[in-house]
């Protein structure tokens, strides 16, 4: 890999997620490295095609060099362990695991919080503060879904 490789999961209608993708504009922004990012978005299969769609994928795919994907019955966020939206992963330039977690400071608040900060120096120096925050949002999996 040429560059890090940032995945973000989560779930489209999860009024958390707003919050998150805010905070995800931020760490592209403000990252000196810009990673190779992915946001995954949750379709179980009970929903119609389509359904995953909402104004949180299209908030996402206007993020400069950013891959929006549908996640058809979160395969892939299983695959990556990940239960909860706005989960965040970073992996460096050998596919190492370099951190996981959430990006806001609270449920459905932006603003400085630990797991962005954590981001911004991984993807710049290279020495955060932490590799794991708390993650803030709406399960992606259960009778919400």
């Amino acid at each position: 890999m040429d560059r890090p490789t940032l995945v973000f999961l989560a779930h489209p209608q999860c009024t958390c997620t707003r919050a998150s993708l805010g905070e995800l504009t931020e760490v592209l922004a403000r990252a000196p490295q810009a990673p190779k990012t992915y946001v995954l978005f949750l379709r179980p299969l009970v929903f119609e095609a389509g359904w995953e769609k909402t104004d949180l994928w299209l908030s996402a795919a206007a993020l400069p060099n950013v891959t929006v994907l549908r996640d058809d019955d979160g395969v892939e966020a299983r695959r990556f362990g990940v239960e909860t939206s706005g989960q965040t992963l970073l992996y460096d330039r050998r596919g190492q695991m370099v951190f996981s977690g959430g990006i806001t400071k609270s449920r459905g608040h932006k603003g400085d919080n630990a797991g962005t900060a954590a981001l911004v120096a991984l993807l710049g120096s290279g020495d955060p503060n932490r590799d794991r925050t708390s993650v803030f949002g709406c399960p992606l999996f259960g009778s919400a879904n």
